[in-house]
């Protein structure tokens, strides 16, 4: 079978061909339909060996839609051909965290050596992926496999951090998104669909703005050394009671502290390295900061019962397995437009 693998440390994804795997019992080998590109990907290729805690070669790809190829033994809950979503933080499935659903915060995944498919473990970017237990399968139903894929993360992810904040989006609220490219886009659609507040939207961009109002953001605006001004005049001064920031870069982070309103939340999404200093005076009162992870195994069943109801899509670019390097370099230069999606059977 074709995979896309990082195989050697500083090098760049390559189109390789490996056996096709065979499920052990409990497991399951998915047949994949559809594969998501994400910027942790390349922050991953951007380590040094020294920062790696996995080996190499990495078949890449935490993003996955495919459907039942065959089973292992022990497996009752799916059939040859269902069509299912992979959700990817897998943990050890019985510590106080993973019996919540939340794996995305496993207390013992470090120190069992677990990691997520693309992320440590063979991923979904090849024409055959093995699932490693059931209960990391989420049935698609009807939904487009490249409408989907996306949504295992970039509606997942956001997803989860919005939730959190959702008691402070009030009617006269205001959300604001910094970075409105994959998971961004699809941030806005949240806060639109669950919350009252107005959304304001920043990137770097044009085109990216274009896109923030295209899916509903009330304001878009550029992210500059006067964006956090801006924010501040269109709330007459108070700030964001939310702020989520899809970036992580220093600038960004520092950018949305100086948006939060009191009492406000700062969400540090992004992998971009950057950080914000708590404590008396260095940020308005009572604001917290957090970073999540992911997010749990129920929050993926509602973000796909979110996609069937109509108000998420994500915006997709599609390539072909051969052509996942060139999907990671537009993706590297800033060109992609949403998310990008490889359909590994093509």
């Amino acid at each position: 079978m074709k995979a896309v693998q990082y195989r050697t440390v500083g090098g760049t994804p390559e189109v390789v061909q490996l056996p096709v795997p065979v499920p052990a019992p409990g497991q399951v080998l998915l047949r994949m339909t559809a594969a998501g590109v994400c910027h942790s990907d390349i922050a991953v290729m951007s380590m040094p060996a020294e920062q790696l805690s996995f080996p190499l070669p990495l078949t890449l790809g935490h993003e996955g839609v495919g459907t039942v190829a065959a089973v292992g033994d022990g497996v009752v809950a799916v059939e040859v051909g269902d069509a299912v979503a992979v959700y990817g933080p897998w943990g050890c499935g019985i510590c106080a965290k993973c019996a919540e659903g939340k794996e995305n915060y496993c207390l013992r995944a470090r120190d069992l050596g677990i990691f997520p498919p693309g992320l440590g473990a063979p991923g979904a970017m090849a024409e055959y992926m093995i699932v490693d237990d059931i209960r990391h399968l989420v049935p698609l139903g009807d939904l487009d496999p490249v409408q989907a894929v996306p949504l295992t993360d970039a509606g997942l992810t956001p997803y989860h951090a919005i939730k959190r904040s959702l008691p402070k989006l009030v009617p006269g609220s205001t959300a604001v998104v910094i970075g409105t490219g994959g998971l961004g886009h699809v941030a806005i659609q949240i806060l639109r669909a669950l919350s009252p507040a107005r959304v304001i939207a920043l990137d770097v961009s044009e085109e990216k703005l274009a896109l923030a109002r295209e899916v509903g953001a009330h304001e878009a605006i550029l992210s500059d050394a006067q964006s956090v001004a801006a924010v501040r005049k269109l709330t007459e001064g108070k700030g964001a009671e939310a702020v989520f920031d899809f970036v992580g870069a220093p600038p960004t982070a520092a950018t949305a502290g100086g948006c939060v309103a009191v009492e406000g939340d700062v969400t540090i999404v992004g992998l971009g390295g950057g950080s914000l200093p708590v404590g008396f005076g260095t940020t308005p009162y009572e604001a917290s900061v957090t970073a999540p992870y992911w997010g749990s195994r129920g929050e993926l069943t509602e973000v796909l019962d979110l996609a069937r109801s109509g108000v998420i899509s994500v915006h997709t670019e599609t390539y072909g397995i051969d052509d996942a390097p060139t999907a990671y370099q537009h993706l590297h230069d800033g060109t992609v437009r949403g998310r990008a999606v490889i359909l590994p059977q093509e």
